[in-house]
């Protein structure tokens, strides 16, 4: 084997060990992986190029991209929702609408999880904020923790797939592709998910109903009068969406009217506090700083592994290979939900795009199916053994559950998912591509 391809599978092995057993950032693990590999395969032009600022130019290339700037819009968003209490006022509006049935408190959850994401865009923001607002509801009313930790656990993977999804931004950006074909693209599979999981809590209510109790159903009149308090949400996702999908104006456009839309309303309406807000700001440079370090990592790394020849070796390898692309694209769907289980999904992602966008790109797959594809399957590592990054944060906020508990509980979701995929596979231009074609 060339010594630069044994340099380039080294250096991928040096990186997860970076990751996995020291506890290292992945950003950072990938910046001085990349950094050292660019030594090691090419001294004195790496050399030259870290002395003469050619690899920091082209950090900063990468990092000033216009379109990068949607990421602290959207993230300001959401966390301005959360700080206005409005996760409350959608599980409160959910409850009233289906907590009178059995497992009405975990379908309400579900419920919260996708209007919460629609605006918030992060797996582990949504964990974090849903798990104190329904796990206190669901202990008092004597839910099994394995229905109410898993309940929560997969709702809050929603965030990657239902829009504005920073992973598919991301991704789009890093693609060339258009967002707001991504994000329109992303829209059916995340709707058939939230009603795979539903129809999943209601089959395992039917089947252990000591798990659920039926809680007590509200009057119409009631449901009717908490439905104003989240037309607020309902409003910022039309706006947002549809000013994108129509081609108005610019994801970044529509992101920074929806922030300002949703700030102003808050504080108008007395929703957010001065102090909130300069909190809602802080969480957001914390939020942002921490994936553009993974975007500069990921620049960086895979610059290494253009240079050791690996992305080129494995689309020679598929082009030559007597396998199915099917065949071949499952195995990247494996890789990628091993990946999601073992670190961020917008790390692995990065990490991952250099070695299979190449191959995707030449078995001829569609690159807006194929970004729902590693969507669904990166958030399903979210909650996956031994590192779901959303199971550790709800078993951490749960008194009565501990984290095999919370994986256990998420295994009963595993066939939602794996519908949604197979759906995915047997009916792609109905499933992602139907909606991106009307995007202008």
């Amino acid at each position: 084997m060339d010594m630069h391809l044994v340099v380039g599978v080294a250096g991928i092995a040096v990186m997860l060990g970076m990751i996995l057993l020291t506890g290292m950032s992945p950003g950072l693990a990938m910046l001085m992986t990349g950094l050292v590999g660019l030594l090691v395969v090419n001294p004195p032009a790496s050399m030259a190029g870290v002395w003469n600022g050619v690899v920091g130019a082209e950090v900063w290339t990468v990092c000033s991209n216009y379109g990068f700037t949607v990421i602290p819009l959207f993230v300001l968003l959401g966390e301005v929702i959360f700080h206005a209490g409005y996760s409350d006022r959608l599980f409160k509006a959910a409850e009233a609408w289906f907590g009178g049935r059995r497992g009405g408190l975990a379908i309400t959850t579900l419920m919260a999880c996708a209007g919460f994401s629609s605006i918030c865009g992060s797996n582990t923001a949504t964990a974090a904020t849903m798990s104190a607002v329904a796990l206190p509801p669901m202990t008092r009313a004597g839910y099994h923790p394995l229905l109410k930790c898993g309940s929560i656990a997969v709702g809050s993977t929603l965030g990657a797939v239902i829009p504005p999804s920073i992973v598919l931004v991301v991704y789009g950006l890093y693609t060339g592709l258009s967002i707001g074909k991504l994000f329109a693209g992303s829209v059916i599979p995340g709707v058939l998910l939230v009603a795979a999981f539903v129809l999943t809590v209601v089959v395992l209510c039917h089947c252990r109903p000591d798990w659920a109790p039926r809680g007590r159903a509200l009057p119409w009149g009631e449901r009717w009068r908490l439905v104003p308090g989240i037309l607020e949400v309902g409003l910022l996702f039309v706006v947002i969406m549809g000013s994108m999908f129509s081609g108005i104006v610019t994801p970044t456009e529509a992101a920074g009217f929806g922030t300002f839309i949703g700030i102003a309303g808050c504080m108008l309406r007395r929703r957010l506090s001065v102090a909130a807000l300069k909190t809602a700001m802080i969480s957001t440079l914390h939020i942002t700083g921490m994936v553009f370090l993974i975007i500069t990592g990921a620049t960086v790394f895979g610059k290494f592994l253009v240079f050791t020849g690996l992305p080129m070796l494995l689309t020679q390898a598929a082009a030559d290979s007597s396998l199915p692309p099917t065949v071949i694209v499952v195995f990247m769907a494996v890789c990628y939900l091993i990946g999601g289980c073992l670190m961020d999904a917008l790390a692995f992602l990065l990490i991952s795009l250099p070695l299979f966008l190449p191959v995707v790109e030449q078995l001829g797959y569609d690159k807006i199916w194929f970004g729902q594809l590693v969507c669904l399957v990166t958030t399903m590592g979210a909650i996956t053994p031994p590192i779901g990054v959303s199971s550790f944060v709800v078993a951490s906020m749960c008194k009565d559950a501990d984290l095999p508990q919370v994986f256990k509980g998420t295994m009963f979701f595993y066939p939602a998912y794996a519908l949604v995929i197979a759906l995915l596979f047997i009916f792609p231009l109905p499933m992602a591509g139907w909606l991106a074609s009307l995007v202008k």
